[in-house]
């Protein structure tokens, strides 16, 4: 129990201050086509980007499970899951954590979205997520991109530290605004 409170709070400084940051390449931009992937959700069932074709899809980077931002960002998603269903969206959290860990942050916090575990960073990479370095730890950095339901990303939140409070509602009225 107090590695993970260490590893937490590790996490946490570490976010908050400068770290190194290895860029995977330009994120991507509004009007891109998303690019396709499988990855395992928390109980290890695949999840592909094209089964959720004709939906809205919020697909949200995160650095780490059950650490404080984290938390917060994937609670206020988790309470406006309902609005998302009834606006024709799913959300669809990833990060560089295994499945395994997200599993356990599901479970402790009770979060019923997909959460996708991408320790290869396949998918950070595709979508050009920055991802930061501490010592031998990495971390994805926190964006978030509206896919419309044909396929194509319509907006971008590159910064969502910046009001990361308001994000989820933020994001259900770019939805509301068609992708604006």
């Amino acid at each position: 129990m107090k590695k993970i409170a260490l590893l937490s709070l590790a996490a946490a400084l570490l976010l908050s201050a400068g770290t190194l940051t290895a860029l995977a390449g330009d994120s991507l931009t509004p009007g891109t086509t998303a690019p396709g992937f499988t990855l395992p959700s928390q109980d290890n069932t695949p999840i592909s980007l094209s089964e959720y074709k004709g939906k809205w899809v919020v697909l949200y980077f995160y650095p780490k499970d059950a650490t404080p931002g984290c938390t917060v960002e994937a609670h206020n998603f988790q309470r406006d899951l309902d609005k998302f269903k009834a606006a024709n969206a799913v959300v669809l959290g990833v990060s560089l954590d295994t499945a395994g860990s997200h599993k356990s942050f599901c479970d402790k916090e009770s979060l019923t979205f997909k959460l996708l575990a991408d320790p290869d960073r396949k998918v950070v990479d595709a979508y050009g997520v920055p991802v930061k370095n501490f010592g031998t730890m990495k971390f994805a950095s926190r964006q978030t991109f509206l896919i419309d339901p044909s396929g194509k990303i319509v907006k971008t939140w590159p910064d969502v530290d910046a009001d990361l409070k308001n994000h989820s509602t933020n994001v259900l009225a770019a939805i509301a605004a068609g992708g604006k």
